[in-house]
């Protein structure tokens, strides 16, 4: 079943066309997910050929939401372009604090789909965001028809959330 939340996205590519669901439209998705994201250098050009269709494209307006603090979830979301704040509850109702900006090449929402739980952020586009999104489902037909292409984009991603923690402590010591 297709997350709700995805339901709310607009269903145009990166270029401002239809979905993806032709082999050009495929070619030009492949060719920027492996110039402009990370996560996909793992995989050979023709590796991104044959994973272009367990991916969706979309893009969102500025001050849209993407997902608040506690829904559920079931899609990662690789920013290509625009910017998303990321906040985090804090035991003062109404005072989030923002815990990041994300902005092209990041991901998010990767703890969700990997471990079922509830979404841990609030995600709110600051400026219009290009995404290509991975749903959980699609995630797991990867891992299971093609399972060495799956694994090179999860070393893609947890070498993405390492240097994510590895910031992250950095940032911490250089307050103390």
């Amino acid at each position: 079943m297709k997350d709700p939340l995805l339901a709310d996205l607009d269903e145009v590519t990166l270029t401002g066309e239809k979905p993806c669901n032709d082999g050009e439209c495929r070619e030009r998705l492949c060719g920027r997910m492996k110039r402009e994201l990370r996560f996909f250098s793992f995989m050979a050009e023709e590796n991104l050929d044959q994973t272009a269709g367990y991916f969706e494209c979309r893009q969102l307006p500025a001050g849209a939401t993407l997902w608040q603090e506690g829904e559920s979830g079931d899609f990662i979301a690789f920013v290509v372009s625009g910017r998303l704040e990321i906040s985090k509850q804090t035991e003062f109702a109404g005072k989030p604090i923002v815990v990041g900006i994300l902005s092209r090449g990041a991901m998010v929402g990767e703890l969700s789909v990997l471990e079922g739980s509830p979404r841990s952020e609030t995600a709110v586009v600051l400026d219009r965001l290009d995404l290509i999104l991975l749903s959980r489902a699609n995630l797991q037909r990867l891992l299971a028809e093609r399972p060495p292409l799956g694994i090179h984009l999860l070393q893609g991603m947890l070498l993405t959330v390492s240097r994510r923690l590895t910031r992250s402590y950095e940032r911490l010591a250089s307050i103390f």
